[in-house]
């Protein structure tokens, strides 16, 4: 289907597009799109971060992270809790089942993915995928 010679950014770009549209239509009733629920699982696994650690730890601007924390904020999805000069992000009660949803929705997208791979097969790309990512940043 795919030309041998074909460079690794459009197949990269298809595996984000098809993974962020499963994901979707997962959390239609949750009216969550791709760019909040990065956020909403990060707060989730790591309680009490501050906006500025948050920024940091998913490699986005600042700006980026406080107008999507305001959108999940208004959904009532997160609270934020300003401490000294910091704010504290936490995930509220319903912020918590909706995390949990996509984190249960990420791990159908590995067992796709898995289908017609071997274990190490999958292993080894997803060390691949990791290492790639680290040497870019």
């Amino acid at each position: 289907m795919f030309d041998e010679d074909i460079p690794t950014s459009p197949l990269v770009s298809l595996l984000h597009r098809k993974q962020t549209t499963h994901i979707n239509d997962k959390l239609k009733d949750a009216n969550l799109s791709s760019g909040l629920y990065p956020i909403l699982i990060n707060v989730y696994k790591h309680e009490n971060m501050s906006q500025e650690e948050l920024a940091s730890h998913l490699h986005i601007n600042e700006s980026t992270v406080t107008r999507n924390l305001d959108k999940l904020e208004k959904k009532g999805l997160i609270t934020k809790t300003p401490k000294k000069r910091k704010k504290i992000i936490n995930v509220t009660q319903e912020g918590a089942k909706i995390a949990q949803k996509v984190l249960d929705y990420d791990e159908e997208w590995d067992e796709l993915i898995k289908k017609n791979l071997t274990k190490k097969e999958f292993e080894d790309f997803k060390k691949l995928l990791i290492k790639i990512c680290e040497d870019l940043i």
